[in-house]
């Protein structure tokens, strides 16, 4: 993907070089191409780069200054520009699949006691669900923590939050699994799952054009309202087994 950034303070073909040579030292940074005309350097990076990394690097030299343009684009890379021909259902189709073995699961096990237990088949689903989704995420930490940081409240101001977000789903999903401490572990599912809703509905609702960390960096997929039913639906039923308590 490629990002329009701002620079202050080039003011010659020598601040021009040092300005690329400096962000083309950054890790995940495949190109950098700066305009001297027009203060601007179009910067192409897999994964993501935060920008306050991409200051860092310029941190030495502080008559650079670096900053997000106003009308920045993004040359989105061969899936997601393929994602505007493709259908919802293409594109959305590793998730829906994840879900549904997940449901099926959860359903049988719902079953396992002659009759439905409807609170049996949510832990079950819930421990699938985190299990599951760690396991992508753990694949590429540091591209799920770029990726997190785009968009999550905590994450934005305090990036090793996405390192400690992936292992709290994956404690989550072990304490599901064992059904240990049912009432916090639910709580503490309905907390982190309502802060990290809170990022989700600010980016679409903004409309953002960027990629959900909900699967890590394995899968390419756009923020869109599926990220927000998937959050919801783990608030819902965490919800739902603290209120059968009371």
């Amino acid at each position: 993907m490629t990002h329009t950034y701002q620079i202050a303070g080039l003011t010659c073909s020598g601040c021009q070089n040092k300005v690329q040579t400096l962000l083309s030292q950054v890790k995940g940074i495949q190109n950098v191409d700066i305009s001297l005309a027009e203060g601007t350097a179009d910067i192409t990076m897999s994964p993501h780069v935060p920008t306050s990394v991409l200051q860092d690097a310029l941190k030495d030299y502080p008559k650079y200054q670096l900053s997000e343009a106003a009308h920045s684009h993004h040359n989105m890379s061969m899936e997601m520009i393929g994602e505007e021909n493709s259908s919802w259902l293409a594109t959305y189709k590793p998730i829906l699949l994840i879900f549904g073995y997940i449901s099926v699961i959860a359903v049988v096990a719902g079953y396992s006691m002659g009759h439905f237990m409807t609170m049996t088949a949510m832990r079950v689903f819930m421990s699938g669900f985190f299990l599951v989704f760690s396991f992508f995420k753990l694949l590429n930490l540091q591209g799920f923590a770029d990726s997190y940081s785009m968009y999550d409240i905590v994450a934005k101001r305090f990036r090793a939050w996405g390192y400690i977000y992936a292992f709290i789903e994956l404690g989550l999903g072990l304490a599901f699994a064992l059904d240990i401490e049912p009432f916090a572990v639910n709580a503490i599912t309905f907390v982190v799952m309502t802060v990290s809703l809170i990022g989700v509905l600010q980016s679409v609702l903004n409309k953002r054009k960027i990629q959900c960390a909900c699967l890590g960096a394995v899968f390419n997929l756009p923020m869109s309202t599926v990220t927000i039913v998937e959050d919801a639906l783990m608030i819902v039923m965490s919800g739902a087994v603290l209120l059968s308590v009371f």
